[in-house]
């Protein structure tokens, strides 16, 4: 593993070595055991597009590691001033030891890869999310004790959590399902992978998709980028939304996930994450202790 810039890119085995390292660098740093293992290691941070949970956990997932982090926003590079990626990741590549990017188009963290020297590692683009798949799928180890052979369904709108969820659903051997409406699907080439290598079902019924989920998901109607297009989308995914009713489709133990910030009463009602709120924010820290171990895997001597 040299980068880590889409899921699709990693095999299970790599999947379950990042997950194996976050477990054990989450129960050291809960019991104040230090691990320094990216000493004298600095991270440059590059955000095209504005993050909480994404900036906080990489930066302290680097102090925790005795390394540094350096947040660079496009007033901060060239790169917003006209320069190519092509020679921004080569001089960068001088100065740092991994960068973390969080920005629109995919074909820009592919490029750095390319034309850098260091790990990159991709904190979200609009194609997928694999850091917070990561954090996902820890999470519902925790609290299931293992991935193979649960269903899960992600319900609102095929983006890129979506994408990402799909592959690293199957990849683990769980079912995947996705409720969403007509024209709002995941990525075509995605779909034909999961149907072609697991079980996968794309509906735009949510009763049908949350039938028998131990895991029910669900994110924001509109994404960054997509505020505009707010009002249409809520009459489109009105009733994409995990509530009560839901609930009741899905297993009687189901877990329910969030990737966050959340719209309660639109995707999601608020009595629903009051009720399972110890797993979406348990969701939400494993962020740090998922990404520490891509760190370690890819930075680390």
């Amino acid at each position: 593993m040299k980068h880590l810039l889409k899921l699709g890119d990693l095999s299970k085995e790599e999947i379950v070595k990042i997950l194996d390292l976050a477990d054990k660098l989450k129960y050291e740093k809960r019991n104040g055991i230090e691990h320094h293992l990216l000493k004298g290691k600095t991270l440059g941070m590059i955000f095209q597009k504005s993050s909480t949970r994404t900036r906080v956990s990489f930066e302290v997932g680097m102090f925790d590691l005795g390394g540094s982090a350096l947040f660079l926003s496009p007033r901060d590079l060239q790169i917003g001033r006209g320069e190519v990626v092509q020679d921004t990741a080569r001089v960068l590549s001088r100065f740092l030891d991994g960068i973390m990017i969080r920005t629109f188009e995919q074909k820009e963290v592919e490029d750095f890869a390319s034309y850098g020297d260091i790990p990159i590692i991709n904190g979200l683009t609009d194609y997928c999310h694999p850091c917070q798949v990561l954090a996902d799928l820890m999470t519902i180890r925790e609290r299931k004790g293992t991935l193979e052979g649960l269903k899960l369904c992600f319900v609102g709108d095929g983006n890129n959590m979506a994408n990402s969820l799909i592959v690293g659903g199957i990849k683990m051997g769980m079912e995947v399902s996705i409720a969403c409406p007509k024209g709002y699907e995941p990525d075509s080439d995605i779909m034909k992978w999961a149907s072609e290598n697991g079980k996968f079902t794309c509906t735009p019924d949510v009763v049908e998709a949350a039938s028998g989920a131990d895991v029910l998901y669900t994110d924001v109607w509109a994404s960054m980028g997509q505020e505009e297009e707010f009002e249409e989308r809520a009459k489109i995914f009105k009733n994409y939304q995990i509530n009560s009713k839901l609930m009741k489709s899905a297993n009687e133990c189901a877990m329910v996930l969030h990737c966050l910030p959340a719209h309660r009463g639109e995707e999601i009602t608020g009595d629903v994450i009051e009720q399972h709120s110890d797993e979406i924010f348990e969701e939400a820290e494993n962020r740090l202790h998922a990404q520490k171990a891509v760190m370690v895997l890819l930075m680390a001597d």
